[in-house]
């Protein structure tokens, strides 16, 4: 981006998306909004990269949308234009979702309103100890259901924690998040990014092909009933046994030497 609010850089299959507007807490725009969407988008298309790390400059992770730079300008919008905006918000989550390689969020900071969402929307969220999390759109009078949050929420932390949570807009810290499985880890501030890479590339060097169906059959069964879920997973598991990757865990299991797996 020209204004650098949004830093990409990939290292041995390992891609860092950083916000990058630490004197505002990674604040979004509409711009940052749309580069978000269009790299994950096209990072489904990348065969450079195997995992993804997120995380944010300076203090924070993402305090949200920017109230200049975004709440005031909504407020001057037509309602298609604002349509046009929410779409695209919600298109940044279903690119994360979608996309069939792992995302590490490293949140080093506050996470507020579209930022908490942006940490719902990866598979694994590492949290620094001063970290915390504030779902606040209802603080300025709009739904909680913004970005997928009443989807991914409840079926993170549960329905009532979800609920209470998305109703008052309350600041939680990193031990509480910890507590309710909002927080994978929390982890020492100053060892959070090393936390995060360890993790990314123990990721990468695992099953790719496997780890992919897992994130989209987690996804994919969590609106089916059992009978569903079982044929969908049957066939699926069918399918990654043709794999390359079967045989080679197989092989390492028996040959008690770590799996070697596809990395294409």
């Amino acid at each position: 981006m020209a204004d650098n609010s949004l830093l990409f850089e990939i290292d041995d299959g390992i891609a860092t998306i950083r916000l990058n507007d630490p004197e505002r807490l990674n604040a979004l725009t509409f711009e940052t909004y749309a580069e978000l969407e269009r790299v994950f988008a096209a990072l489904a298309e990348d065969s450079n990269v195997k995992v993804v790390v997120l995380t944010g400059a300076g203090k924070g992770f993402c305090s949200g949308g920017s109230v200049h730079g975004i709440i005031a300008k909504l407020l001057d919008m037509t309602a298609e234009e604002q349509l046009r905006f929410t779409t695209l918000t919600c298109a940044v989550v279903k690119n994360m979702r979608g996309l069939k390689k792992p995302i590490v969020a490293a949140v080093n900071g506050i996470a507020a309103g579209a930022g908490t969402i942006l940490a719902l929307a990866s598979d694994i969220r590492l949290l620094s100890e001063r970290a915390k999390f504030a779902f606040l759109f209802t603080k300025v009078g709009l739904s909680g259901a913004d970005m997928g949050a009443c989807y991914l929420l409840p079926r993170i932390v549960g329905h009532g924690r979800a609920t209470e949570l998305l109703f008052t807009g309350d600041a939680i810290d990193a031990q509480e998040c910890l507590r309710i499985g909002l927080a994978n880890r929390v982890v020492e501030h100053d060892k959070l990014l090393d936390e995060a890479y360890s993790l990314a590339r123990r990721l990468k060097d695992g099953p790719l092909k496997a780890i992919g169906v897992t994130k989209e059959l987690l996804d994919r069964e969590a609106d089916m009933d059992l009978a569903q879920a079982l044929d969908l997973e049957a066939h699926e598991q069918a399918r990654l046994m043709q794999e390359p990757d079967f045989k080679e865990g197989y092989r390492a299991f028996v040959e008690k030497r770590p799996a070697k797996f596809n990395q294409s």
